[in-house]
This record gives structure tokens, C-alpha cells and sequence, in this order.
């Protein structure tokens, strides 16, 4: 995969703002603790944030015990920063045991219970295993009607996020539908500029875009633009996610003087906002990169193809599947310059890893 669009899917992430009531909960510290975890996830800074994560699940064990709601959160929180890094393999136990602790102490049918198997399911379907993740989207959902109402915002996510499934398979009938009624709910509920209706707008667009409508997703990709240059500023990472998929639109259709300057902008933002080491600058430099050797700018794409690779083994280690990918794009840039034997060393790295996360 050379490039990176970005489609959303609405993680339930629950750290300090959790709705979850804990007056007699895990404590201070367990809430300073989970501050942090919170501020070093958007920071990137995921090696870090497991080790505070660690601390403040240990944290609720002891001032709460094994099965109360606060200890679920933890668990949820670690696994989180674990998909984060691509070692699906620990994340998958915890989130498991998030999910029991939630069925048992607030019932199978709160809407707590509705966010852990949201997570469990994207865990399933980011590692390609859609007919486990199909199930619990479809679970998560009946729930949030059920205890929420069928307009509610987090309805709008599962449909969002089953959506999402439908699209990743190429089950495009499925998907437009459920994108279209996440659209309506959040447009309702929370207005036709809110940061979430701009998710929405993106996802359909990558719909159309993936299908080959670019008449269809270009407005749907410059409308969420403006929302959320509006709502959050135009220079928060939101912003630079929709900068770099309307680039992306713009060069799959070979217009490379317009995806240009968008990739550098987004390239500026994600820099200057989450620091010059965190995977959404590998996002971006990969991006940049893809656009210059298209063009046959090998000089200038090389060390971007080199920066977002020491980035990602960096931030997600040598093993991650984004890892392989900037591997796999690099070698395709050797092989035009006909450096074969060096490209053959990256795809055979490249597919170790991918051995690996099988």
C-alpha cells in the first residue's frame, strides 16, 4: 500500500472525561495517571504511555479490586495503546477482560458494555478478521438503540463504524447507507458543523472516492475540510487528516500541482502540533513521498521515505505493519532506480513482519 487516506472509525477511548461514574472509585492518582496515559497517547509517545497505563491499572486493582468498572477502563486503555503499536496479540486478552468485568458489574446491555465491543470489534477488523468483528459491531449497536434511542451521536458511531467494515470489504451497498444514516443523526443532533459531521462527510467520500466518484467525494472532502478548520482551528491534526485525503483524491486523478501544497500543509501541521517524531508525520511524509516518485522526483523522496520509516520504528517498533509498509515503498522507489538487490532486502524485512503479525 504506497498511500495512506485516512478513514475514520470512532474508538472508544476512555481515559480521564470517562462517563463512567467512580465517586467511589480507583482515586486520585488513578485519575492523574490516567491524565497522562491520555496526554502521551495524542503525543504519539505510545512506549511511554503503556508503562503509566501499567501503573494506573495497578493503581485500580489495588483501590478498587479485579472487577470493578474502574479496572475495565485500564484494561481498555492499555489494550488501546497496544493496536496502537500493532502487538494485537496483548491487546485482544484485555480487551476481553474489559468487556467481562462491564457484562458483569453494569449488565450486558449498558452502554459501556456497547464501547468495549466497539474496541474489540475494530481490534478484529483492523487485523482483517471481519467475520469476528461483524458480530460485535452488530451487538454494539443493537445496545446504543436499545439504551440511547435510534438518533443518539453514539448510534451514529456504530453505524459509523459498521460502515467502515462494510467499505474495507468492498461491500460498498452496505456501507453507503449506514454512512448516509450516521451523517443524518449527527447533523441532527449535533449540527451541521460539528467536528463528527465532518467525520462523517470524510468517510462517505472515501466511499465514493475508493468507487471512483471523485465528482461525488470532492464537495463531501471540502465540506468536512471547512468544518473542521472552523471547529478546531486550522492547524489541529483533524485539519491535516482532510488536507491529506483531498490531496490523495487529487493525485489519484493525476492532479499533482493541487495535491501538492495540500500535502505540505498537512505535513506542516501534524509537525508543528504533535512534534516532528509521531506517526502522523510518517503519515505525511509517506504521503509526500508517494507524489514525488509518481513524478519520477527520486532525489526528493527518498529521505521522506527514510524520515517516516525512522519515525515509525520509532513510535511503533521494528515489527508494526506500518513498518513493512514504508519498507515495501521504498523498495518500490529502489526498483525504478534500479537498485534491485537493495530493494530485495527491504521486501524480504518487509515480509518478515508480516509473518510476524499473522
Amino acid at each position: 500500500m504506497n498511500r495512506i487516506r485516512t478513514k475514520t472509525a470512532a474508538i472508544v477511548l476512555l481515559l480521564a472525561g470517562t462517563t463512567l461514574v467512580h465517586a467511589q472509585g480507583a482515586g486520585i492518582e488513578w485519575d492523574t495517571l490516567n491524565n497522562e496515559v491520555e496526554e502521551l497517547y495524542r503525543q504519539g509517545k505510545y512506549d511511554r504511555a503503556v508503562v503509566v497505563a501499567q501503573k494506573a491499572l495497578e493503581v485500580a486493582k489495588q483501590n478498587v479490586g479485579p472487577d470493578h468498572p474502574d479496572v475495565a477502563l485500564s484494561l481498555n486503555n492499555l489494550a488501546l495503546l497496544y493496536v496502537e503499536q500493532g502487538d494485537y496479540a496483548k491487546a485482544e486478552p484485555l480487551y476481553k477482560r474489559s468487556l467481562a468485568i462491564k457484562e458483569k458489574s453494569l449488565g450486558p446491555d449498558h452502554p459501556a458494555v456497547a464501547g468495549s465491543l466497539n474496541n474489540l470489534a475494530l481490534l478484529y477488523a483492523t487485523q482483517g478478521d471481519y467475520a469476528k468483528a461483524e458480530p460485535l459491531y452488530n451487538r454494539s449497536l443493537a445496545i446504543r438503540e436499545k439504551a440511547l434511542g435510534p438518533d443518539h451521536p453514539d448510534v451514529a458511531g456504530s453505524l459509523n463504524n459498521l460502515a467502515t467494515l462494510y467499505d474495507t470489504q468492498g461491500d460498498y451497498a452496505k456501507a453507503e447507507p449506514l454512512y448516509k444514516r450516521s451523517l443524518a443523526i449527527r447533523e441532527k443532533a449535533l449540527g451541521p458543523d460539528h467536528p463528527d459531521v465532518a467525520q462523517s462527510l470524510n468517510n462517505l467520500a472515501e466511499l465514493y472516492c475508493t468507487q471512483g466518484d471523485y465528482a461525488k467525494a470532492e464537495p463531501l472532502y471540502n465540506r468536512s475540510l471547512a468544518i473542521w478548520e472552523k471547529a478546531l482551528g486550522p492547524d489541529h491534526p483533524d485539519v491535516a487528516q482532510s488536507l491529506n485525503n483531498l490531496a490523495l483524491l487529487y493525485y489519484t486523478q493525476g492532479d499533482y500541482a493541487k495535491a501538492e501544497p495540500l500535502f505540505k500543509r498537512a505535513l506542516a501541521i501534524v509537525e508543528k502540533a504533535l512534534g516532528p517524531d509521531h506517526p502522523d508525520v510518517a503519515n505525511s511524509l509517506n504521503n509526500l513521498a508517494a507524489l514525488y516518485k509518481t513524478q519520477g522526483k527520486y532525489d526528493e523522496a527518498e529521505p521522506l521515505y527514510k524520515r517516516s520509516l525512522a519515525i515509525w520504528e520509532k513510535a511503533m517498533g521494528p515489527d508494526h505493519p506500518d513498518v513493512a509498509t514504508s519498507l515495501e515503498n521504498m523498495a518500490g522507489l529502489y526498483r525504478d532506480t534500479k537498485r534491485d538487490k537493495e530493494a530485495l532486502e527491504l521486501v524480504k524485512r518487509a515480509d518478515r513482519i508480516r509473518a510476524i503479525k499473522r
